[in-house]
């Protein structure tokens, strides 16, 4: 069987950064959309009992990484390949938001904070483009910003710099892989996610103060399944009663 073929049958999504939001709700949706999902996070126990407690996700395939280790990278992209087959999808979903400013950043924190959103995309879009480039079309690698990544606020520096960077690095991906066959895309995410943790933050507001993360995941799937004539490279994303 040929690799277009085996894709035919079993497209492949890994989503990098398996959090409680967008992660599982990324991979419920690509999951019942026909892919084979690998989920990657650094803490494989807590992924793992995340994906017990979840009907849902019954069938997906979790692995232990972390992406600012070049080396765990290739080892577990050439284990996802080995078990379930050809990457067709890559959600680059990992990111660390601290909050710092010029006087308190340390450069610790600002080189960690770029290993985790540039490097690590880096790493892992290099272990997945020699397949993609033989799909003919099939191949996107979908990244997962946010507001940082077009507005430095004062309490965001390292991570405003590595989003910032992040959204650089994958407009010249989209720009250099797109002729050949492989779409980048890039979700800017604008608000703050549903989650049980963010509402127990912020618990003083309504529904439509939050994004949706199943709502994001629709967005995430339809920017993997868009034909070549009519890509998107980036998409903002944020609830209608956000002010922007």
């Amino acid at each position: 069987m040929t690799e277009t073929n085996l894709i035919s049958i079993t497209p492949v999504c890994v989503i990098v950064g398996a959090g409680a939001g967008n992660g599982m709700a990324f991979a419920r949706k690509f999951l019942t959309s026909g892919y084979s999902v690998a989920m990657l996070a650094r803490n494989k126990i807590g992924l793992d009992k995340r994906i017990e407690e979840d009907v849902e996700l019954n069938g997906i395939f979790s692995y232990s990484c972390d992406v600012t280790c070049p080396e765990e990278v290739k080892k577990v992209f050439a284990d996802i390949k080995n078990q379930q087959g050809t990457i067709t999808c890559v959600i680059y979903n990992a990111g660390n938001a601290v909050l710092d400013s010029v006087a308190t950043a340390s450069i610790e924190t600002l080189e960690h904070t770029w290993k985790t959103n540039v490097q690590g995309l880096l790493s892992c879009t290099q272990q997945v483009l020699p397949d993609m480039k033989k799909l003919n079309g099939v191949g996107s690698i979908i990244v997962i910003g946010a507001t940082a990544s077009v507005k430095g606020s004062s309490n965001f520096l390292s991570f405003a710099s590595a989003k910032g960077g992040q959204r650089n690095m994958a407009e010249s991906m989209a720009r250099s892989l797109g002729p050949e066959g492989i779409h980048v895309a890039y979700v800017v995410i604008d608000g703050v996610i549903d989650t049980p943790m963010t509402r127990t933050f912020i618990a003083d507001k309504e529904d439509d103060f939050f994004l949706s993360a199943d709502a994001i995941a629709s967005t995430v799937l339809h920017l993997a399944s868009q034909e070549q004539s009519a890509w998107t490279f980036q998409v903002d994303v944020r609830p209608f009663a956000e002010q922007w």
